[in-house]
C-alpha cells in the first residue's frame, strides 16, 4: 500500500534518529547496570536449575508474559527442559503441569501481579523453589521466591514511563543469561543444538554428513581384481558415476569415476582390473564433520561424489553432492 507522505503528521519538532538511538541507549543502560549487579544469588539461581530433575516452568503476566515464553523456549532449545505457564490459567487447572520436580522463574516488574498468586501459593505448599525477577525486593513476588532476582530501579525507556521496555529488556536479557551458563555448566555442544533445531536455516547448517550419507547396500565397492565389465555394472547400478576400491581387509584403496573410465578407454578396455585404472589414495571424509564443510571440499575439489570412511580408511558411506542440495545447504 502507498503513503501519502502529506497525510503523516510529525510532529515538528521531533528528531525521529534521535529519539531512536536514545531508546536503545537507555535499554543499553539497564543492560549494563544490570550486568554490574549481578551476586550470589543468580549464582544459586542458576544451581538450582542444573541439579533438577524436572523441568522449569516460567510464567508472567502481560508483557513479563511474553518475556516468559521467549525465556522458556531459550532455555528448551539450549539444554533444559522449560515451558511456559499462563499465570491466569494456573488457578484453572494448569497448576497440574507444575510437577514438585520442577523449578519455577516467575516474571512481575511490580512483584504484586495478582494471577501469580495462585502459582506462588502451590509451590510454597510443594516446596517447588521459585526463581521471582522484578523489580520491588518487598512484593510478595520477592517474599515468596527462594531466590530473588532484584532489577535495578531504572526509567523505562517510554518517554511517558508506561510502556515497559527497559524492564523487559532486562528481563529478556536476564532469562538468556541463566539459559546460557546452564548451556555452558551442562557442555552443551553444536551438535546437542542441531538435534533440538533439525528443521529451517539453523537446522541445515548443523547437519552433519552421517545425517545424509547413503550407507549399506547402497555403497558401490568392488576390489582391485574386478574386471572392467563388472566395475561398469556396479557404477551404473548405484548410480553415483563412481565407485570404491577396496583390499582383502576392506580398506579403501582406490576410487574409480567416469572420468577414469574414459581415459583409460582402449580396444582392451574391459579386459583391465579396477585396480589398472582407480585413482590411489583418494580424498575422503570422516562422518561426524558437518555436511556444509563436505559440500565446501567437494566444490573446492571439483568432484561430485565423495566417500566416508572411519579409522582411517573403512569406508562407512558414500556422499553425493546432490545429497547436500536436496538438504538445502548452498
Amino acid at each position: 500500500m502507498s503513503v501519502n507522505k502529506e497525510t503523516i503528521n510529525t510532529h515538528p519538532d521531533l528528531d525521529i534518529l534521535s529519539e531512536g538511538a536514545a531508546v536503545l541507549r537507555n535499554e543499553a543502560d539497564g543492560l549494563e547496570t544490570l550486568a554490574g549487579t549481578l551476586n550470589g544469588d543468580f549464582t544459586r539461581a542458576v544451581e538450582i536449575m542444573l541439579n533438577l530433575d524436572g523441568r522449569v516452568a516460567v510464567t508472567g503476566m502481560g508483557k513479563s508474559g511474553h518475556v516468559a515464553r521467549k525465556v522458556a523456549a531459550t532455555l528448551a532449545s539450549t539444554g533444559t527442559p522449560a515451558y511456559f505457564i499462563h499465570p491466569a490459567e494456573a488457578s484453572h487447572g494448569d497448576l497440574g503441569m507444575i510437577s514438585p520436580r520442577d523449578a519455577v522463574i516467575a516474571y512481575s516488574n511490580s512483584g504484586e501481579t495478582v494471577e501469580m498468586t495462585s502459582i506462588l501459593t502451590f509451590c510454597a505448599r510443594h516446596h517447588i523453589p521459585v526463581i521471582g525477577v522484578t523489580k520491588n525486593p518487598a512484593s510478595f513476588l520477592a517474599r515468596q521466591s527462594a531466590v530473588p532476582l532484584i532489577l535495578p530501579d531504572i526509567p523505562e525507556a517510554c518517554p511517558i514511563g508506561c510502556a515497559p521496555t527497559t524492564s523487559t529488556t532486562m528481563m529478556m536479557a536476564l532469562g538468556d543469561a541463566i539459559a546460557l551458563c546452564l548451556l555452558r555448566a551442562k557442555g552443551f555442544t553444536p551438535e546437542d543444538f542441531h538435534q533440538y533445531h533439525p528443521g529451517g536455516r539453523l537446522g541445515r547448517k548443523l547437519l552433519t554428513v552421517r545425517d545424509i550419507m547413503h550407507v549399506g547396500d547402497e555403497v558401490p565397492l568392488v576390489t582391485p581384481e574386478r574386471l572392467m565389465g563388472d566395475v561398469l555394472l556396479t557404477i551404473t547400478g548405484k548410480s553415483f558415476g563412481s565407485t570404491g576400491v577396496i583390499d582383502a581387509e576392506g580398506r579403501l584403496i582406490g576410487v574409480i569415476t567416469d572420468g577414469d573410465l574414459r581415459r583409460h578407454m582402449k580396444p582392451d578396455f574391459l579386459l583391465l582390473t579396477a585396480g589398472d585404472i582407480m585413482t590411489k589414495n583418494p580424498v575422503t571424509i570422516g562422518p561426524d564433520i558437518l555436511a556444509l564443510q563436505a559440500l565446501g571440499l567437494m566444490q573446492k575439489r571439483a568432484i561430485t561424489t565423495i566417500f566416508v570412511v572411519e579409522d582411517g580408511s573403512q569406508p562407512v558411506g558414500i556422499l553425493h553432492i546432490h545429497d547436500c542440495l536436496r538438504a538445502g545447504l548452498e
